[in-house]
């Protein structure tokens, strides 16, 4: 089981939607929905675009908001000729806090591999930042019984080398490709087994410090009227939430699971 003494963490991907101006309203209109017990129950980090994330930095300072600043993907190099990306440097520069790595997006349509996304994590930990590792497998896999194969894998090649004090300090994020943007979602129970299963290979291989701490979200089709019952698992440590983050009512509500 997860360290319980530690606030949960719910994180909205807000993926290639919202320009600045869009982004600033949302995060206003997030902030004015979310109160103090919840800051002091749940961590909240939000992933706007990257031409929003200097905007919302400057909101969240002016304002002194809670929630924390977030990137949807880095570049694993601090500079160079690779033009398009984005250094980890510049992210820490602009306060972000926690940088998803390996979405299946990235993995699916991009091609990221294990191998990248560990050159990644490093990164992203050299610069003071969390990764959230993303982790997960297509129907097809599923069908074939292949989940375990597939997203155990996965979680090694990410872990693989890294000390026990800084396993415990990464988040991990389940996300069944198949229930991403579709609006199907494993049962809480199917959640659970999976995210017990990433828990126990991390004790496995880098022992109990780390499996106890390291955060583990469930992310695929998370809304309002089914985050309580994901939460309710003893090892399901947060949400990873992409569409119904885009709604600040939807996603306060889902940040508030514990008052439903």
């Amino acid at each position: 089981m997860s360290d319980h003494n530690r606030k949960p963490l719910i994180s909205g991907n807000w993926k290639m939607n919202l320009n600045h101006f869009e982004a600033i309203q949302t995060v206003q209109k997030l902030a004015y929905l979310l109160t103090k017990d919840d800051y002091a129950s749940v961590d909240v980090s939000i992933h706007p675009p990257f031409t929003d994330i200097r905007s919302i930095q400057t909101i969240l300072d002016a304002d002194d908001m809670k929630l924390s600043l977030g990137a949807q993907h880095c570049h694993w190099e601090d500079k160079g000729a690779f033009t398009g990306e984005v250094s980890p440097v510049f992210l820490s520069k602009l306060a972000v806090e926690y940088v998803i790595v390996g979405h299946s997006e990235r993995r699916e349509l991009f091609g990221e591999t294990d191998d990248q996304v560990s050159k990644k994590v490093t990164a992203i930990l050299k610069h003071a930042m969390t990764p959230i590792v993303c982790v997960g497998e297509t129907l097809e896999e599923r069908q074939q019984g292949r989940t375990a194969e597939k997203v155990l894998g996965q979680v090694r090649a990410a872990i693989a080398g890294r000390s026990a004090e800084v396993v415990a300090g990464l988040v991990i994020a389940y996300e069944p490709i198949w229930a991403i943007g579709t609006g199907m979602t494993a049962s809480a129970g199917d959640a659970q087994a999976v995210i017990g299963a990433i828990r126990a290979e991390v004790l496995s291989h880098v022992g109990p410090k780390a499996a106890q701490g390291v955060r583990i979200q469930y992310g695929g089709s998370v809304k309002a009227s089914n985050i309580a019952e994901i939460m309710a698992q003893p090892d399901v440590d947060g949400a990873l939430v992409g569409g119904a983050s885009l709604d600040p009512a939807e996603f306060a509500r889902i940040v508030q699971y514990r008052l439903h």
